[in-house]
Formats: structure tokens, C-alpha cells, sequence
């Protein structure tokens, strides 16, 4: 039976109350602890049964509560003072005035801000809600872009087995901190997408983070088709038909929906590829207000684009069929007027390539002016998986950079105890400014009892924390009352303690650890030197390897040997998270090299009084020192992949036998470990002031949100005159470029040479209908290999020497010799804008024969 009229019905709060529902709809409380514990005062059993979340909190309070705390001064005192923190955090302005014209949109098909919003599935979007977190504290002028899905990511339970088993609950979207956008007319603002032979409508939402807003879309809606009202369902559910629905909506709906909000983002960041469709309507909203045709409006586009991608795989990146292509963008194929072929070729490496999918990462890489990885490593991961998209140029230059990723410092400590010894002795500088190096090197001079005891709270804390979703898993499933009662003495609070936990996918190699049994037994077995893990993660439901990698760990996991030292904790989010990086002594990380593309666990562990033992793969490459933690092998890649796993799972072994348990349990007189401890600093302070958000917002705002402000406004001018320039001087470029060669090279040196001599290298390029203007010659030297190619090569212009009869013209360069071997030479040509300057532009680069 449908209701014909609904209402959103809310608390009727006492006047000295009216406040709890202007915090409750601001998501910064929660990263501010006085915030939290404030909701938590309202009634902490409702607290924990709403999963944390204050808007659903305060409805199913009773009335006589409501009046009890009107009159409680006490609570009256902290409502007032987090109300206080908040009105002030929300008018401070900017330290310094911003670009004026800079209005940042940040696009993303999932967002971790909180357990109670389950719109998120993992790595990716918990870094996504750090980033609005410190985009709102440095206060960049930021939007952010989603779907709001009514199930979100599944709920994971296990069965009998330890079978991954999956729930999804409808979310109750009055329960959440949205507020409706509404126009003039006081109806909620809607966006159309077009979809084959239909119209798809979504309703605009807000989330307000802090001082960001989240923009979700809502395409739950009775004048959808069915098909289409589930676009909104699930998030990662479905097949490529539903995928493309998703992206579309997303990319295309999302830009619409900030033009109907009256928001003119000069740069657009599409956090992965999920959100490439952004660049083609962003394309055709330009051709329409600035009358460009494709190619001009395309420039300008691409100026303000950023791109970030996290997938260090071929298989994780959406490729679709050409015709699941045709069937969808067909309508915004023809507001572009162009054709099918060029379409398709945006998203293949090459474009002429008919047997090559749409490619979304390639889609956004060729619509971005920026485009970086996750981390340094990943960047050359990155460079070498996209280099077709340059055919010719040298990997080590192919134009993707690399911005390491960080964590919000201050939500993923709020709570813990080793805060509170933060705050005593580096003051509150480590939550306002992560990144300055000074704060974090007073944690040397914490009292090493006093941090000890911070995280042996922690870690207390944790255990309890388990034991009762212990209980509840065993209730859930039905156990006898001896085996619920037994869950709940599981784990010691006084062992070392150990975390594993992310998705389940078979290259995070979670057996590695069970490889060797017996080992492993003896590991956890030494009644004086006690060791225990604390295990949790999901697995994708279409991820049938990921789901028997679970189950194969709960059923070992079973022995009596191993029975309340290993424990699997069921339906990893946010809040299981937490509490593991706060609780853990020691997270353990051994994906397969170069799989991991960054990785953000572990840097959570360092805030929190952890140490890490890692493969040396994403962040851990850049922050690994013998210090501060412990590397598993030494970076190699074998061929064999199980004779990789036999050394690095011995590893493993051999670390915690001979350097991680010992030095644990090495204790004083006073029962503390000081040489570990001693790490815990050196962690803290070599760490946390490089891996935290608000360094990597910087970063970003430097490397791309500031130059891509710039560059739009500059190319937007006048009209976008620069804009429709580069447009015509690249049209000219491709159909002039296969007539430049360059010949004659010849260098003055004689074939011996010493470190610091000179050698000129003259060239003639033959640049066909081009001028000299149009075209950068540079010298390219380096070390030979022993495949015979210049590696690490180093860039020198040319310059031009003279114009010969032929219209040739001859150029030359000199540069330094500054190293032994076997030397080698050569020269290209590059092509060059007037103003824009010297471009690598994909398939136009020439090279001496």
C-alpha cells in the first residue's frame, strides 16, 4: 500500500535542545571527540544500536529523556560548547584569499565519511571522505560529487562454514544528515540523464562535511523505470549494463546536478575512472555557452580536469564493449557532433585499434591535463600500464605523476587514548597542522611509560571491542550458550597483537601467514611471549577466490591450537577500522609487488601508537625506515609466484620469531618496552607528519587544483581565444606532423670521452609544411643498457642554428658529460605552442632514424 503523501516527521526537541539537530546534520562531529562523546551522553546503548549515528539517535529517544537532559546543566554546558566549536570552526575563513575564480569539484562513486552513512565500500572511499575531511579544515573552496544508494555495500556475515554470506538493508534516508535541495518552488531539485529510448531523474541531496558539501543523487524516484530506480541501489552491484548506468549518472548527472545548484567548478578531480563521463558533458556544456565546436571546448575542458588513479591492474579498470557504448552515449555522441570512431577512440590506448574496449581510466587520462597516481611507486606503475597511450615516448616521461596518499589524522585517532597523550605534550598542533615536522618531534620526549600505557587502554579497548562482536557473531549464528559465553574470554589484553585487515582479493595474499601450520602454532603458542591477530575484511560477492580465502581462514583459524589467538571479526567498516588502528601493536601488510597501490591502514596504525611490518610496496617503499618498522623481503618480483610466497611467508615467520616478538617482550623493570616504544616515536615522528591528508591536499592543490585554475582561466579568455588557438594549432600538428624527420645527427666528440667534457651534438630536421616555432628539438642523453636503449635519459633543448636552402633546419646542443660508460645520443622533435609552450601530446613525437 503507497502512501499518497509522506512526511519527514523529527524529535520534537526542547528549546535548550533545538542545537542537537544543527550538530547532529554537520558531519564534522565526527572528527571532534567532544562532539562524539556528546551524542554518546544522549543514551549510550541507543548510541551503539543506531551504529553511531545522531540524526536516528535523537528520534528514538523517548520524550522524557528529551526533557530530563533540557534540564541538565552538565549536558546543557557541553551542548553549548561543541555548538560553540562549531559555529566558529564553520566562519573561519581562509588564511590566505584563494584564486578567486578557483571552485574545486571532487567526483567519486563512493565516500567513507562514516559508519552510520554506509555509502562506501572500502580503501578508495575512505580516502575520498579523508580528503573532503581536510579539504573542509584547510578550507578549500570544495564540493563533492556521488550516488546515495539506498542498500550502500553489503553487510557481511559468516555461516556455520565461514561463508561469506551477504546482507543489504534499505537505508532510511530521514535517519541521515541530508538536507533537500529545493529550487525556487519548494520542490527538491531533480537532473535528467539520458539512457536508450528513456529519461533517468535523480534528486539532489546534500551531506554537509564540515564546511564541504556533499552533492549524492538520488535516482530512487516513481517516475523511473524500475531498472533505472536501481541505479541508486548498490554500490559495485550488477553488470557492465548497470556499471555504465551508474558512471553516466554520476559524471554526467553530477555535473548537471552543480549546474543546477548555480556551482561552476573550474577544476573537476574524478577520483578513478568511475567518473570519466564528467569530461564529455562538461565538453558539451561548454560547446553550448561558449558556441566552441568539440575540439575548442575539449581544451578547455581538459584544462580544469584532474584525474587519480588507484588501480595498479589492468583487470580493475571499467572497460566496456563498443556497443554497451553506442546504446548509451549515443545522445551526448550528437550534442559533440563528432563521430563514432572518434568517440570510441577516447577511451582506447589506440585509438585505431577496432578490437580495443572503452576503457574508462583511458577516457579520463585523455580528457585530464592532470593525471597522477597514489603513491611513487604506483606512479611508475601507472606510467609504464598507460605508456600506449604514448606510443614512443619513454616511460620513465609519460605524463603521470604520483601525489602519495595520506589519512585524516584527526578521525581516524579521535577517541583513543594515545591522543589524549598527544594533546599533553605536542599541544593541538598535530591535529591543526599534521604536516609540521616540529610538532611530531616532540613525541620524543613523551615519557615512554605514559605512551605505553595510552595504547595498552587502547588496546584493551580493542579486545573488548571484539569479545562483543564475538558474542553477537555467535548469536547471530546460532551457537549454544557455552560457545557464546566462550567468545566473550577471547583474545588477552596484555599480548602483543597483531592486525590484518582489508579486501579480501587474491593479490593481498591473506593465506601468506598460513602457509606453515606448525610454524604458526608455535608463534602463538609461548605461554611467556603470548601473540595473538586480529583478522577481518570482505570479500566483492562476485569474488568467489576472495569469499574461499575466508572461509579457508576461519576453518584453520578453528584449530584448537589457534582457537582465541586468531580471530576473524565479521562485517569490517569504519568502525571496526577504528578500533583496530587504534588498538593494534603491529599491522602486518603483504600484498604482491606492485599490486598495492598505496595502501592507507598502516599509516592509520603510526597515529596511533602502531608499528608496520610490510612489503615494500605502495606507501611503505616511501616509508619504510629499519627504524620505525619492518619490510618483508627486500622489494623483489619473482617469476614464480608460489616460490615468491614460500620466501616472503618464511619471512614473515622469521621476523616475528626473531625481531618483533622479542623485542615486544624485552621489558624493564617497570614492565615497559622501552626499545619498543622507542620505535613507536621514531614511527610517529618520521610518519605522521608526511602521511596525513592535509599534506596531500596540499599537494594537490599545488601540483593540480592551482595550475588547472590558472590554466582554465587562461584558456577562457578573451572568449577561450587561447583555447580555439590550441585547438586549430593541434588540428594543424596532426596533419602536418608525418612529414617532420630528423636526420644528420652527428656529434664532435670522438667515441672516448671524460666526465666533465663537452660534446655537441648538430641535427637536421626537415619539418615539412611546419614552421620553426611549431616544433621543440631536444637532445636526449643517457647511460646505454644492455638491450642497447638510453635509460634515465636526461632532456636538453636545441636551439636553432639556421634555416638551410632546402628549409631544412639545422640545430644544435651541447651538454656536459657527467658519467662513465657507454654514453649514447639522440634527438626528437616535440611539438611547441607559441603560448602554451612544449607539449608531449599523444602520438606526436618524432625521432631522429
Amino acid at each position: 500500500m503507497r502512501p499518497l503523501l509522506t512526511l519527514k516527521v523529527r524529535p520534537a526537541l526542547p528549546p535548550a535542545l533545538a542545537a542537537l539537530e544543527h550538530v547532529a546534520h554537520n558531519l564534522w562531529w565526527c572528527w571532534h571527540e567532544d562532539a562524539t562523546e556528546l551524542f554518546a551522553r544522549l543514551d549510550r546503548d541507543e548510541w551503539e544500536r543506531s551504529g553511531h549515528n545522531p540524526v536516528l539517535t535523537l528520534s528514538n529517544l523517548s520524550q522524557d529523556r528529551l526533557i530530563e537532559l533540557s534540564d541538565e546543566a552538565g549536558f546543557l554546558a557541553h551542548l553549548h560548547r561543541v555548538t560553540q566549536s562549531l559555529d566558529e570552526y564553520m566562519a573561519e575563513r581562509p588564511v590566505a584569499p584563494e584564486t578567486a575564480a578557483k571552485q574545486i569539484a571532487y567526483f567519486s562513486l563512493e565516500f567513507g565519511i562514516h559508519e552510520s552513512v554506509p555509502i562506501y565500500s572500502g580503501g578508495m572511499g575512505l580516502l575520498a571522505g579523508d580528503h573532503l575531511r581536510s579539504a573542509s579544515d584547510l578550507n578549500l573552496p570544495f564540493v563533492g560529487v556521488s550516488l546515495l544508494y539506498r542498500e550502500g555495500y553489503f553487510r557481511q556475515y559468516l555461516n556455520p562454514d565461514g561463508w561469506q554470506l551477504e546482507r543489504y538493508y534499505d537505508n532510511d534516508f530521514s535517519m541521515f544528515p541530508l538536507t533537500a535541495e529545493l529550487g525556487p518552488d519548494g520542490q527538491q531539485l531533480t537532473i535528467e540523464v539520458d539512457f536508450p529510448g528513456r529519461v533517468c531523474r535523480a534528486a539532489i541531496w546534500r551531506m554537509q562535511v564540515g564546511r564541504v558539501p556533499l552533492y549524492l543523487l538520488d535516482a530512487n524516484l516513481p517516475e523511473n523505470q524500475p531498472q533505472d530506480r536501481d541505479v541508486t541501489r548498490r554500490l559495485y552491484q550488477g553488470d557492465n549494463d548497470m556499471r555504465i548506468r551508474q558512471e553516466i549518472l554520476l559524471g554526467v548527472g553530477g555535473l548537471r546536478a552543480l549546474a543546477r545548484l548555480g556551482v561552476e567548478p573550474t577544476v573537476c578531480h574524478m577520483n578513478e575512472g568511475h567518473a570519466a563521463f564528467l569530461g564529455l558533458e562538461r565538453i558539451r556544456a561548454l560547446m553550448c555557452t561558449r558556441a566552441m565546436n568539440f575540439a575548442e571546448a575539449r581544451e578547455l575542458a581538459m584544462s580544469g580536469n584532474v584525474f587519480t588513479t588507484h588501480t595498479p591492474v589492468p583487470a580493475g579498470i571499467d572497460v566496456f564493449s563498443a556497443d554497451l557504448v553506442d546504446q548509451y552515449l549515443g545522445p551526448i555522441r550528437a550534442a559533440l557532433g563528432i563521430s563514432r570512431d572518434e568517440l570510441l577512440g577516447l577511451g582506447r590506448q589506440n585509438p585505431f585499434n577496432l578490437g580495443e574496449g572503452f576503457s574508462m581510466a583511458v577516457l579520463a587520462i585523455r580528457l585530464a591535463d592532470h593525471v597522477n597516481g597514489v603513491s611513487r611507486l604506483h606512479g611508475e606503475v601507472s606510467r609504464a600500464m598507460w605508456r600506449g597511450v604514448w606510443p614512443d615516448v619513454p616511460v620513465h616521461e609519460v605524463p603521470i605523476g604520483s601525489i602519495t596518499n595520506g589519512v585524516h589524522t584527526q578521525f581516524w585517532t579521535c577517541g583513543s587514548e594515545v591522543s589524549r597523550v598527544f594533546d599533553r605534550y605536542l599541544g593541538t598542533g598535530w591535529r591543526e597542522d599534521p604536516q609540521d615536522s616540529r610538532t611530531w618531534s616532540g613525541a620524543y620526549q613523551i615519557p615512554a611509560e605514559e605512551l605505553w600505557r595510552a595504547h595498552e587502554r587502547d588496546r584493551a579497548r580493542l579486545v573488548s571491542f571484539v569479545r562483543l562482536r564475538a558474542r553477537q557473531q555467535a548469536e547471530q549464528r546460532g551457537s549454544s550458550l557455552p560457545e557464546v559465553a566462550a567468545a566473550g574470554e577471547i583474545l588477552d589484553p596484555g599480548a602483543l597483537t597483531i592486525g590484518f585487515a582489508r579486501r579480501f582479493a587474491t593479490y593481498k595474499r591473506a593465506l601468506l601467514l598460513f602457509r606453515d601450520i606448525d610454524r604458526l602454532i608455535r608463534i602463538v603458542s609461548d605461554p611467556h611471549r603470548r601473540v595473538q591477530f586480529v583478522i577481518a575484511g570482505k570479500a566483492h560477492p562476485q569474488d568467489l577466490a576472495g569469499r574461499e580465502l575466508i572461509r579457508a581462514i576461519v576453518q584453520t583459524t578453528r584449530k584448537p591450537e589457534l582457537a582465541n589467538r586468531i580471530v576473524f571479526v565479521e562485517n569490517y567498516d569504519i568502525d571496526v577500522a577504528r578500533m583496530l588502528v587504534q588498538g593494534v601493536d603491529l599491522w602486518l601488510t603483504n600484498p604482491r609487488r606492485p599490486h598495492e597501490a598505496s595502501g592507507t591502514s598502516g599509516m592509520k596504525v603510526a597515529f596511533n601508537a602502531g608499528l608496520n611490518a610490510s612489503v615494500l610496496d605502495g606507501w611503505w617503499v616511501e616509508g619504510y625506515r629499519p627504524e620505525i618498522g619492518w619490510v618483508i623481503g627486500q622489494g623483489e618480483v619473482f617469476a614464480d609466484e608460489n616460490y615468491q610466497d614460500e620466501i616472503e611467508s618464511r619471512a614473515i615467520y622469521n621476523l616475528l620469531e626473531k625481531e618483533i616478538v622479542p623485542l615486544f617482550y624485552e621489558r624493564a623493570a617497570d614492565g615497559v618496552p622501552r626499545s619498543w616504544v622507542g620505535r613507536l616515536k621514531a614511527s610517529a615522528a618520521s610518519l605522521c607528519p608526511v602521511f596525513n591528508t592535509h599534506r596531500m591536499l596540499r599537494e594537490y592543490d599545488e601540483i593540480a587544483y592551482e595550475p588547472a585554475a590558472t590554466r582554465f582561466a587562461m584558456l577562457g579568455t578573451h572568449d577561450g581565444a587561447l583555447a580555439r588557438d590550441l585547438a586549430a594549432w593541434k588540428l594543424r600538428m596532426w596533419r602536418q606532423w608525418h612529414r617532420v624527420t630528423i636526420q644528420n645527427v652527428t656529434c664532435d666528440r670522438p667515441s672516448t670521452a671524460r666526465i666533465g667534457d663537452s660534446a655537441t651534438v648538430r641535427a637536421v630536421v626537415f619539418p615539412g609544411e611546419l614552421a620553426s616555432d611549431d616544433l621543440c628539438v631536444e637532445l636526449v642523453s643517457g647511460r646505454v643498457d644492455a638491450n642497447g636503449q638510453i635509460e634515465a635519459s636526461t632532456v636538453e633543448r636545441m636551439m636553432l642554428d639556421r634555416r638551410r636552402d632546402d628549409g631544412s633546419l639545422e640545430y644544435n646542443g651541447t651538454t656536459t658529460i657527467g658519467q662513465t660508460g657507454t654514453v649514447g645520443y639522440t634527438v626528437r622533435a616535440l611539438p611547441n605552442h607559441r603560448e602554451a609552450g612544449r607539449r608531449i601530446e599523444p602520438g606526436l613525437i618524432a625521432w631522429a632514424s
